[in-house]
């Protein structure tokens, strides 16, 4: 499943000026319960009562989920509706709330996105509902990005640990080992490259998502978030290694100039001309289904580290499911999103495809064994889960991430069609950033 986007916002955010920019919510102090016990928002009494639960969300794993909770539950419709993904459906949401009208009652959001919502207080805490207890179900990185102090904003659905996917065939063609840190990722993309001038090690003409992911994992923090405080510097050691390392591939022309998802970019995983891609654990799917030709071809590593030795990798993607504060049915909104995230829910999703957020998926036998046809009968998920475990700790997102990169190709973009060193791209990009934040009521420093 694709769960990054960087189409523009279209405006989406001019809202955020009427939210109320206070600090997030902190959960209160109840005791560990779910929906098979009491629980302070009285979720059983909502659960035998019944009603409706809209839920906006484009994942197709839901659709048996909703199925198996209504017969869990035959007094409960849950109403699936794909208002669109990324972009669109927060463009939608945030109308509705500034309306005061047509909210969902769950919603699914993307984690970087997430913050927007929380900031303005349009979701629910859902700590008062006994989310508290699944501190330890989910895997450190989804639940990171869902908590902040004791307020729970969302349940994760999913997540993306990166991993790297090279095509072996083209790499023992040409005599290319797996790399291991950056500067070996380096000197593979020059090896190939000189050896036919059609291969590039891989795709890039500016990506938000892609760009803050290998940031994380090297140990960048550009961003910092304390409430209504905000800092931005892309000048921290973190970033300095990934753009030191990626105006190299841009200098020497390694990276293949097409677009991710475009036919041309399918096209050149099948025939490999791009051969390798640092990307979340949700791509095995997509090479599947969009780059069949090449199935056998394609294997699985982990991340080239940016410090020889190191395990650290990052989230590239991923989505949680949120509660509305304009939900009708919040009880109801909350079992649904509890059952959909963790137990039976989680498993039934993780065996239609998704990559799991909860531990015990993700450590399960069953899913550690999987082995891929299309990697050549590789256990890929044995690396997914270790890179699972090594996503470096305490990223964060702005407030307003979604804004910030819909500009992003209007910014750093300009280094991979222009002179502009990449350097210069993000502090442009960090420059918009302030003055949108700005703008929009928050302290931003530099």
């Amino acid at each position: 499943m694709r769960t990054h986007t960087t189409r523009r916002l279209l405006g989406a955010l001019s809202v955020l000026a009427a939210l109320t920019l206070t600090a997030t919510a902190c959960g209160s102090d109840t005791s560990d319960s779910g929906t098979g016990d009491s629980t302070p928002k009285d979720v059983n009494a909502a659960l035998e009562k019944g009603g409706k639960v809209t839920v906006w969300a484009w994942e197709p794993t839901l659709k048996k989920v909703a199925e198996d909770f209504e017969k869990k539950y035959p007094n409960v419709d849950i109403e699936l509706v794909n208002a669109g993904t990324g972009d669109k459906q927060y463009t939608a949401l945030q109308n509705a709330i500034a309306a005061g009208s047509g909210a969902p009652d769950v919603a699914q959001v993307e984690y970087y996105a997430l913050g927007q919502f929380a900031i303005g207080k349009s979701v629910e805490d859902l700590a008062p509902y006994g989310a508290e207890r699944y501190g330890t179900t989910f895997t450190p990185g989804p639940w990171n990005a869902v908590t902040q102090d004791k307020a729970i904003h969302a349940l994760p659905m999913d997540s993306g640990p990166m991993a790297f996917f090279y095509n072996k065939k083209v790499f023992d063609k040409h005599g290319i080992q797996v790399p291991t840190t950056w500067d070996e990722y380096v000197e593979a993309a020059r090896t190939l490259h000189k050896a036919d001038p059609k291969i590039f090690i891989t795709n890039d003409t500016g990506d938000a998502g892609a760009t803050t992911s290998l940031i994380w994992q090297a140990g960048g923090h550009p961003y910092k978030t304390d409430g209504t405080d905000v800092t931005i510097d892309f000048t921290d050691e973190g970033t300095q290694k990934y753009t030191a390392t990626w105006q190299k591939l841009l200098d020497e022309k390694l990276l293949a100039p097409v677009s991710s998802w475009s036919d041309a970019w399918y096209k050149g995983l099948a025939d490999g001309s791009i051969a390798t891609l640092s990307i979340g654990a949700w791509m095995p799917a997509n090479l599947t289904s969009g780059v069949a030709s090449a199935s056998g071809d394609w294997r699985v590593a982990p991340l080239p580290q940016w410090t020889k030795g190191d395990k650290a990798s990052a989230e590239n993607g991923g989505s949680s499911l949120a509660v509305p504060k304009a939900a009708k049915n919040k009880e109801l909104a909350y079992a649904f999103t509890e059952f959909a995230t963790t137990g039976t829910g989680a498993t039934t999703r993780v065996t239609q495809g998704a990559f799991p957020a909860t531990r015990a998926d993700l450590e399960s036998k069953a899913f550690l064994d999987t082995k891929f046809p299309y990697f050549g009968g590789q256990q890929a998920n044995q690396i997914f889960a270790e890179s699972a475990r090594n996503v470096a700790p305490d990223w964060t997102y702005l407030p307003y991430q979604v804004y910030a990169n819909s500009i992003f190709n209007d910014t750093v973009g300009k280094a991979y069609v222009t002179p502009t060193k990449l350097t210069d791209g993000l502090k442009a990009w960090q420059d918009a950033s302030t003055k949108y934040g700005s703008d929009q009521g928050f302290t931003v420093n530099k």
